[in-house]
């Protein structure tokens, strides 16, 4: 997965859009969520998952040989293993930005929002492309876009 995808516009009205989507690898503070937002920071996460290395390298070094361990559960250790990782990377913010430098008689704008995972950024971008070359606009009813001045 790409981390910027950029596209230019041609909008119904004349003017020249230049439509993105970026990843955003920290959560954004929001006015909304900012009492909430408590990140433990990069240091929690490093020590968590080392201590979870050390404890697997231990269980398996401490494994008598003769012990059969089912494929099965190998499958059910790599999915538990694997799930927040996964769903971390999926449900990853992402800034999708329209902006145009205006036009002769029409002034400049820029207008941002934050959608959450790669699909429903992917979607929005879509979204937005196809309402400037029929609208002129990038928001629409359900939009994240806002104005930025």
């Amino acid at each position: 997965m790409e981390g910027v995808a950029t596209r230019t516009v041609a909008g119904v009205d004349g003017r020249t859009w230049s439509v993105r989507r970026t990843i955003e690898w920290s959560m954004p503070a929001t006015g909304d969520d900012f009492e909430h937002d408590v990140d433990g920071g990069r240091g929690a996460a490093v020590l968590i998952l080392s201590a979870m290395f050390l404890f697997w390298v231990i269980l398996i070094v401490w494994t008598p040989p003769l012990v059969h361990v089912p494929w099965f559960l190998w499958v059910i250790a790599a999915a538990v293993a694997l799930f927040f990782p996964v769903r971390w990377w999926l449900r990853r913010p992402w800034t999708v930005v329209a902006e145009t430098a205006g036009s002769y008689d029409q002034p400049a704008e820029r207008w941002t929002g934050t959608v959450r995972g790669g699909a429903k950024a992917r979607e929005e971008l879509r979204i937005v492309v196809r309402r400037l070359r029929t609208q002129g606009t990038p928001a629409h009813a359900d939009s994240p876009l806002q104005p930025v001045n």
